[in-house]
């Protein structure tokens, strides 16, 4: 079982910067694929970002490219999201995911763990 943990979310004016950190309580973690996707009312859950394994890839949806920075800790069980050049559509709910086999993927669906979510707000 693999439990996650979101937290850093918060208000922040357009431009400015935020990093969300996730727990995760997994013996296994340093062999799963980690990700954060996004969600707002109305709309499908966006991927945003994933890290393989070891770190060694990431791979990060066009909107955020640049911008956002996916990286993961495995002597901590920690993976973070540094967010730069916020912008009010990156306005959301920000989940924190695991996969438990080696492939990424943007479906939702096919990731196996997820965090509660933490609220990232954005003003113009």
């Amino acid at each position: 079982q693999v439990q996650l943990v979101e937290s850093g979310g918060g208000l922040v004016q357009a431009g400015g910067s935020l990093t969300l950190s996730c727990a995760a309580s997994a013996r296994t973690f340093s062999s799963l694929v980690m990700g954060w996707f996004r969600h707002t009312l109305g709309k499908e859950h966006e991927f945003v970002s994933a890290i393989s394994w070891d770190g060694s890839n990431t791979t990060y949806v066009d909107s955020v490219k640049g911008r956002f920075t996916i990286s993961r800790d495995n002597a901590k069980n920690m993976v973070y999201l540094q967010m730069n050049s916020l912008k009010p559509d990156d306005t959301a709910v920000y989940y924190c995911t695991a996969k438990a086999d080696k492939a990424y993927s943007t479906y939702s669906a096919l990731w196996n763990y997820w965090g509660q979510g933490t609220q990232v707000t954005v003003s113009s």
